[in-house]
């Protein structure tokens, strides 16, 4: 029956009872509420009158671990910061140690390759928007297997289309909140259009961001631009791929790259188009609505800048924190 009364002794048997073949991509979680981790999937759980279940009240960031490095864990955990304080939500005292949890966790998850998201929620305690029914925030830091991308992603590029769903207003859109309905809808949209990526439009017809993915092109002048932060997200992988392309301005590959506005029109007539995000670092885009990007093919830039986030992120022992052994 639907309606059995399950109890503490039949709980987990229920939960287990088939197979969830998503949770296979699920390596350990940690949660305050428990002080410890689980490497089970079907333990990965958080209370349904967690805020951040029923409100989305909570922000979060994802970072990479590349063969046991992960990658600008600072970075991300100073943008983690500025999202809570934006919220007034203080973290609870465990995510003072929040280094040797995300370390300690990669270790038991058994994987040297992963994606770590780290949580923080205004916590349980009821069902209105109150945030002070909460007696306690709460911190979850759930290690995921990475994500394998198809080869002809970056060696043939991807369409996207232009999203309908109106972008999140400029305070909301510069915090990572729990919030992502709308993010949801791009992705929707796109999926219904037959690629993967949308990409969404700021109040001036500007280009803003993709549902998880920062946004770059090429102009035919040799200009690097990525949308100003304004009205998207601090990306950190974005920020980092600016840097790194002064040395091809410096190569002469480049004559510019800045932040800046991206009107339609001139995204449609760019020389090159990416995205870029945590999990892929860049991905060429070869087609926008329909229309043909540059000569529909990858170009030198986003190969370059591929290759440049990659090396950075398993060789730049400045922005790469080890994982390390466990002590003792």
């Amino acid at each position: 029956m639907f309606l059995d009364l399950i109890t503490k002794e039949t709980f987990y048997s229920a939960l287990t009872a088939e197979t969830k073949s998503w949770q296979a991509k699920y390596l350990a979680m940690y949660s305050t509420q428990w002080k410890g981790f689980v490497i089970d999937p079907a333990l990965m759980l958080i209370p349904a009158d967690d805020h951040l279940v029923h409100r989305g009240d909570g922000v979060f960031d994802v970072m990479r671990c590349l063969e046991n490095r992960i990658y600008q864990l600072e970075a991300h955990l100073k943008r983690l910061d500025t999202s809570a304080a934006a919220i007034s939500l203080v973290p609870p005292a465990e995510y003072a140690e929040i280094g040797d949890i995300i370390k300690t966790l990669i270790r038991r998850a058994g994987e040297k390759d992963c994606l770590i998201r780290v949580t923080l929620s205004r916590g349980p305690g009821g069902y209105t928007t109150n945030p002070f029914e909460c007696p306690a925030s709460q911190l979850y830091v759930n290690i995921l297997r990475h994500p394998v991308y198809p080869d002809h992603y970056f060696n043939e590029g991807i369409p996207i289309i232009t999203s309908q769903i109106p972008t999140k207003r400029s305070f909301f859109a510069t915090i990572k909140s729990c919030n992502y309905l709308q993010n949801v809808l791009m992705k929707m949209e796109a999926v219904k259009a037959g690629c993967q990526y949308a990409v969404g439009l700021d109040d001036l017809g500007n280009l803003a961001e993709g549902s998880t993915e920062n946004i770059g092109i090429v102009t035919r002048e040799g200009i690097l631009k990525f949308p100003e932060f304004e009205t998207t997200l601090a990306g950190v992988t974005v920020q980092r791929a600016l840097e790194l392309a002064k040395g091809l301005v410096a190569e002469g590959l480049l004559k510019e790259a800045r932040f800046d506005k991206i009107p339609l029109h001139e995204a449609y007539g760019a020389a090159e188009m990416f995205l870029t995000g945590t999990s892929f670092s860049v991905l060429p885009v070869v087609r926008h609505d329909g229309r043909t990007i540059g000569e529909g093919k990858p170009g030198p830039v986003a190969r370059s800048l591929l290759g440049l986030l990659e090396a950075d992120a398993r060789e730049n022992s400045n922005l790469t924190t080890e994982v390390g052994t466990e002590p003792g």
